[in-house]
């Protein structure tokens, strides 16, 4: 590490701690040259994540769009945010792992979709009808029967 006072590229670290969040390591270092101390940070860096939507835009991965769009889907319903944050955590840390650099919005969609409906049914056909852009009643209808189907056969 490169002394911020006289650019020496020789420094010993002299203490070492976590940050209050976990998510960075606070290092006290010495100069070996002129003798000043100085503090550094280290943190994982994060790779953007690029969400390709269906008209062929990119946008960088929006955790809080992601967390909006499901509570909008489960508003009036007994789902706590934990559940919700829940939810979005599994998610985000499954596309990070996944380690591509972008990534389709409609398999974003799809995982949400999953989740919800082993969270609560009635929420998971209010995204559907948002992220399927139902068109009418007997596209509704479709996605209630499929549903349905589904958990006939568990």
């Amino acid at each position: 590490m490169k002394c911020p006072y006289c650019e020496n590229e020789d420094s010993k670290v002299i203490d070492s701690r976590h940050t209050e969040d976990g998510k960075a390591i606070r290092r006290r270092r010495e100069c070996e040259a002129c003798g000043r101390r100085f503090t550094t940070y280290e943190k994982v860096e994060e790779m953007i994540l690029m969400v390709v939507k269906k008209d062929g835009s990119r946008q960088a991965f929006d955790r809080n769009k992601l967390m909006n769009g499901i509570i909008r889907a489960c508003e009036k319903r007994p789902v706590s945010i934990d559940d919700i944050e829940k939810i979005v955590n599994d998610i985000e840390r499954g596309l990070n792992n996944m380690m591509e650099k972008e990534v389709e919005s409609t398999f974003i969609g799809e995982l949400v979709m999953e989740r919800l409906r082993e969270l609560d049914e009635v929420a998971y056909v209010r995204f559907a009808s948002v992220y399927r852009q139902f068109t009418d009643i007997n596209t509704f209808v479709q996605e209630v029967e499929k549903l349905l189907t589904q958990k006939k056969g568990q």
